[in-house]
């Protein structure tokens, strides 16, 4: 299993909080449940985020228990532990209803579509998206088709893509996988 350092992930998260949420556009219905909103809100901010990652776990027909754990610890990481299990659950559901529906290219563009103007959400998305293809300690061939196809829709080349990884490993580096 790998582990996310706890200091890499506060550095993404601070950053993706220093970009700031975009503006809403439509206010929630003022008798949704607290619940409802609630859950818009963390939907907003951390969907295609999740969706990413979902994409990835479900890439070679798999989803393991381990690569639900880093997906998890990823998006609590994230969110200074302000996501509930409840929602991650909820997101999960939904991205997988619509990869059924919708088919895994279409969403896939949709995610791509949702962090390509926002470099940083991007690489967020591309390093939480490879540290969930590794949770089992293996990257299947679907896992790495996936991932050049986020890091190519999302304009990251290879040399960034590099770096990327390497500044998480640098920053694990004195952790135990």
């Amino acid at each position: 299993m790998i582990w996310l350092s706890n200091s890499t992930l506060v550095r993404l998260r601070d950053q993706l909080q220093a970009r700031g949420q975009r503006p809403s556009i439509v206010a929630p219905d003022p008798s949704m449940p607290a619940e409802s909103v609630e859950l818009l809100n963390v939907v907003a901010e951390y969907g295609p985020l999740c969706e990413a990652m979902y994409l990835m776990m479900s890439a070679d027909g798999k989803i393991s228990n381990d690569e639900r754990e880093v997906l998890k610890g990823a998006l609590r990481n994230l969110s200074g532990d302000a996501i509930r299990s409840a929602h991650i659950e909820s997101m999960l559901d939904t991205a997988g209803k619509a990869v059924t529906e919708d088919g895994r290219e279409k969403r896939m563009k949709e995610v791509v579509s949702a962090l390509h103007e926002d470099k940083a959400r991007g690489e967020v998305a591309f390093v939480l998206a490879a540290a969930v293809a590794f949770a089992d300690n293996a990257i299947a061939d679907e896992e790495n088709e996936t991932l050049n196809t986020l890091a190519e829709g999302l304009g990251i080349d290879e040399a960034r893509a590099n770096q990327l990884l390497d500044e998480v490993e640098q920053d694990l580096g004195g952790q135990k996988a």
